[in-house]
């Protein structure tokens, strides 16, 4: 039967939540790198703590590290269908000194990936930082919380680099540079790389170029190294917030026809209202995209990789400690995406009693 694979992004350390995602029907997990860049990075980069100390000896993109992981999720019930995480890669962003072995590094996984037969891995070109937010705690329905971005707030932090210490080429060059040397090894390895977007999908954040920020740049890295194992994490959230969705060239629906199953390899299933200059992250079921027609699309074209969805709201009882990926509005949409995934694909009873 042609389905997604429902998915969650965990850490590989257990805790509670795991048994209740496990009870919603999530048997299929994306995992983050114990002590790894997205581990250590992604809440940092929005003020918050995080997910938790780190206990582990081995490096964490090596094939021990990820075996021990997809070991630990299988003895709770979960099989790991990719990981959103990787060695640090800002020297490989930025084209510096050093990068061949930050893509030494990545290669080690890919390689890894493909012996233990974990075949998708999402990466980003954020350089020095993650996805970026202006408040993590806005009031949203019945009192909710949600994150969201503005950019007057952010353009009062401090920069990044100095002005013209980088430039939109210099990232295309070491992007081009990277693909070159890893997409032969995942195209060896039976592993479908997947490029997220810049979050939020702005070309600059302060002084600092994000050349992942619209549509046609995707266009422009498919024609790189064309290739099945390069490709895109479909992050629904950045991609509603591109120009040319918001100035109404495209949508998202089209978009998931036009690239199809074969440059989309994983989707982050989510929605945002707003623009890309003063946007909120939503509840599934109250943002701007028709995401009902977004699964149908999906179906469309046959997608049957992992998706999950991203942050969610933080609801009454939770602290907000990880604002976007709290618990109970994990919940509320792993349920609201099985309903959507169900009603385009086909309900999995129906569908053997018509066998």
């Amino acid at each position: 039967m042609s389905t997604i694979k429902l998915s969650e992004m965990l850490p590989p350390r257990p805790e509670a939540s795991w048994k209740l995602i496990k009870q919603c029907g999530v048997d299929t997990i994306v995992g983050l790198l114990n002590g790894a860049e997205q581990d250590q990075r992604m809440f940092a980069s929005v003020g918050a703590k995080g997910f938790g100390d780190i206990d582990a000896d081995d490096v964490p993109w090596g094939k021990k590290a990820l075996k021990h992981n997809a070991e630990l999720f299988s003895d709770h019930g979960f099989s790991v269908v990719g990981f959103e995480d990787s060695a640090p890669m800002d020297k490989a962003r930025l084209g510096l000194p050093g990068r061949d072995e930050e893509i030494d590094n990545v290669i080690t996984q890919v390689k890894a990936m493909g012996e233990l037969g974990i075949p998708t891995l999402c990466y980003n070109w954020m350089a020095l930082s993650s996805w970026g937010r202006t408040d993590t705690a806005i009031p949203a329905r019945g009192g909710a919380l949600v994150t969201g971005f503005e950019l007057k707030v952010s353009e009062e932090k401090p920069p990044l680099v100095q002005p013209g210490e980088v430039t939109p080429e210099q990232m295309w060059s070491a992007l081009e540079y990277f693909l070159k040397a890893v997409v032969p090894v995942a195209e060896e390895s039976g592993v479908r790389l997947g490029l997220h977007p810049d979050d939020p999908p702005r070309p600059w954040d302060r002084n600092l170029p994000r050349i992942m920020s619209s549509v046609a740049a995707y266009r422009r890295l498919l024609e790189i190294v064309p290739s099945e194992n390069s490709g895109i994490t479909f992050c629904q959230g950045n991609f509603a917030l591109m120009r040319e969705v918001i100035d109404g060239e495209t949508d998202l629906p089209s978009l998931i026809r036009e690239f199809g199953s074969e440059k989309i390899p994983f989707v982050h299933f989510r929605d945002v209202k707003g623009t890309v200059e003063k946007f909120e992250e939503t509840f599934h079921d109250a943002g701007q995209t028709d995401l009902p027609e977004c699964m149908r699309a999906y179906h469309e074209i046959g997608f049957e990789g992992p998706m999950r969805p991203d942050h969610v709201p933080t609801l009454a009882g939770e602290s907000n400690q990880r604002p976007g990926y709290e618990t109970l509005g994990r919940l509320f949409a792993i349920g609201y995406i099985r309903g959507l995934e169900q009603a385009a694909y086909g309900h999995p009873a129906s569908k053997e009693n018509n066998a």
